[in-house]
């Protein structure tokens, strides 16, 4: 097995486990077959109350950039509209991010820096049948005043950060979303004060998993900080029993505690996971 490098950056940290100084020792030898994805809210951008005022931590796009001289690809891998993470990233047209993947609603939408088009599945009528039912819903459900709908476009997410109790509004919506979305043949998946009702059939596992085949991954870093992410861990934890290194990075928090428990590496938020994908870009231009 390969050994990480002495001191491939002063200011990289050492990850906890042994399949995760793999993984490291494999991108650090072998950049060039190396893919690195990453989620988007609360692993590049830190969490906000309104999720439309979220943006990219200012180190992110010059973080990806360097590393996108070195490796086979970069790609961001969220659950918002391709398009939204785009802008409120800073993504198009940047120099040195020319072939950056934007995988959105956890992997239907596609956007190439290299086009700058989207290419789509077809929305789920579901989508649409339930956001109608979302407002009754709602008033039934005595989560209380402050509870957001933001509008996605192939799904709909209920927020319940402004509420006055956020997490006892949260709780009094699961089970109810969670029948909303049974009615109309879609998936609830939660986060971090946020419920969201999507289509099946697609996830982050499976996004990672395609872009892995896509690209011929020899090795594979994802980081993630919510419940959503936990498929594209078990993608990456697949792909090491395969054969292909990997490093699972969870930017940590309070809220959720299922990534940090099986990350390789736990950082202290989108600055912390900015700062790794910064020094690991350092390392490599050494």
């Amino acid at each position: 097995m390969s050994t990480i490098p002495e001191h491939p950056a002063p200011d990289l940290p050492r990850p906890a486990t042994a399949e995760g100084r793999a993984g490291l020792a494999a991108i650090l030898a072998h950049p060039g077959k190396a893919v690195v994805a990453v989620d988007f809210d609360g692993t590049l951008a830190p969490i906000v109350p309104d999720p439309e005022q979220a943006r990219a931590h200012p180190g992110a796009v010059p973080a990806l950039a360097a590393l996108a001289r070195h490796v086979a690809a970069v790609a961001v891998v969220t659950g918002r509209p391709a398009e939204v993470a785009v802008r409120y990233g800073g993504f198009a047209g940047v120099p040195g991010l020319e072939r950056l993947v934007v995988l959105g609603h956890y992997g239907a939408e596609r956007w190439d820096a290299a086009t700058g088009e989207v290419r789509a599945a077809p929305v789920h009528p579901g989508v649409a049948a339930a956001r109608a039912d979302l407002p009754r819903v709602l008033e039934r459900s005595g989560a209380g005043p402050g509870v957001a709908v933001e509008e996605k476009g192939r799904a709909v997410a209920v927020h319940t950060r402004r509420a006055e109790d956020p997490q006892r509004a949260f709780d009094a919506l699961a089970e109810r979303l969670a029948d909303l979305a049974a009615r109309h043949g879609l998936v609830l998946e939660p986060g971090r004060m946020v419920l969201e009702l999507r289509p099946p059939g697609m996830d982050k596992g499976r996004a990672v998993a395609d872009l892995a085949r896509e690209t011929g991954a020899g090795a594979l870093l994802y980081a993630g900080d919510d419940l959503g992410d936990l498929p594209a861990y078990a993608a990456v934890e697949k792909l090491r029993r395969d054969g292909v290194p990997g490093l699972l990075l969870c930017s940590g928090s309070d809220e959720v505690l299922e990534l940090a428990t099986r990350a390789d590496l736990t950082l202290p938020g989108p600055e912390a996971v900015v700062g790794f994908l910064g020094a690991l870009a350092r390392g490599l231009a050494e």
